[in-house]
């Protein structure tokens, strides 16, 4: 039986590899290798797709994130929300700024921070909600932004697993004050390499984004805020603009992948599936199962040659970095859960349907499934 890894991206790059290369070429022709025509064409590209008025190209993800922040001006003393069950990026965010993560849990079924709990979280400090699009589903972004606007708060969204993903009628990466996302090559929307970009549809808030992550500068050598230097590549620009093109496409191979473990899975009563949301709309970065026997059956998977991982094993605030806030295990019990019983399994475009069946089939034997 063939191996299935838990991605691929040799389907992706045929695709593309002819438009890369000449692509390549140009940039390196032309001698400008920073902050050049290709950065200015990918923001203005990106935002019209995501239907932004302004996104900014940043070096990752984080740094997207973190200058984020800093541009809404949060720092020491301040606390800002975010999900108990992220990835610790959204979380050290935070810290970069010396601002406080307040942990609010998620819900059990979307994965994604629960509205009805983030009122009990807010103090005196609370500067902002950062909402995560986890696993490529949109959060409940009417009730989050209703509960911003009646406290007060600024909204980043963490875009970094929901390119092209929607809220009813919105597109995830909209909704907030500012709003930050990743092109890390394993995303929906990967570079060649580590990038990242912020998107929000205020143009002073993009302004100083922009200074931010060039030394706080917007003209050479005059520096009008403590900046960073966290700008896009200019040859992963380039290879972005083409990727973008194809992103519809490989976004439709997602949703029928996750259809096709739908149906391969839905009688094996031991495991969770997916839930979507029916006001969002699911671009399946991931494809995530819930079991108790999460350990045994990726250990059954990998002796098959069927990759999985786990997203994540440990949530923020029982990470040693974080340690220092006091948590304990038991504080947070659906993150810790979900942390316990998720199993990722493989899904990237180009994965046909056979793979699919076969990864069914493993699985059903694991359970004793005929």
């Amino acid at each position: 039986m063939n191996t299935i890894p838990f991605v691929s991206f040799e389907t992706v790059n045929q695709q593309i590899k002819a438009e890369i290369m000449p692509a390549f070429e140009k940039f390196f022709d032309k001698g400008w290798y920073i902050l050049g025509e290709e950065v200015k064409a990918f923001e203005k590209e990106y935002a019209e797709w995501n239907l932004a008025k302004y996104a900014v190209g940043i070096s990752n993800g984080l740094d997207a994130l973190h200058i984020a922040l800093r541009t809404l001006e949060i720092g020491a003393g301040d606390e800002v929300i975010i999900p108990s069950n992220t990835y610790i990026a959204t979380a050290l965010a935070v810290s970069y700024c010396g601002a406080t993560p307040v942990f609010v849990e998620p819900e059990i079924d979307t994965y994604n921070i629960n509205p009805t709990k983030i009122e009990a979280a807010i103090t005196s400090k609370t500067k902002a909600i950062m909402p995560v699009h986890l696993y490529g589903q949109a959060c409940n972004m009417t009730a989050i932004m209703a509960i911003a606007q009646q406290y007060g708060l600024k909204v980043i969204e963490d875009n970094a697993q929901a390119h092209g993903a929607q809220w009813k009628s919105g597109v995830t990466g909209t909704f907030g004050d500012i709003n930050a996302t990743s092109f890390y090559p394993g995303k929906n929307l990967g570079a060649l390499g580590d990038a990242g970009a912020i998107t929000t549809n205020n143009e002073s808030l993009a302004t100083k984004a922009a200074m931010l992550r060039n030394y706080g500068s917007q003209k050479k050598y005059y520096n009008e805020a403590l900046g960073f230097n966290s700008r896009l590549d200019e040859c992963q620009a380039a290879f972005l603009r083409i990727k973008l093109r194809y992103l519809g496409g490989w976004t439709n191979d997602r949703q029928q992948i996750a259809g096709w473990y739908n149906q391969a899975l839905e009688d094996i009563k031991e495991i969770t599936l997916p839930f979507c949301h029916a006001d969002a709309f699911h671009v399946y970065h991931l494809y995530v199962i819930r079991t108790e026997q999460r350990n045994a059956l990726q250990e059954a998977l990998s002796a098959q040659g069927i990759g999985t991982l786990v997203h994540y094993p440990v949530p923020p605030h029982l990470q040693e970095a974080y340690q220092h806030l006091g948590f304990k295990q038991g504080d947070f019990p659906i993150a810790e859960e979900l942390a316990g019983t998720m199993l990722s399994l493989p899904l990237w475009p180009g994965m046909t349907k056979e793979q699919v069946n076969q990864v069914g089939a493993a699985i059903k034997s694991f359970y004793k499934y005929s």
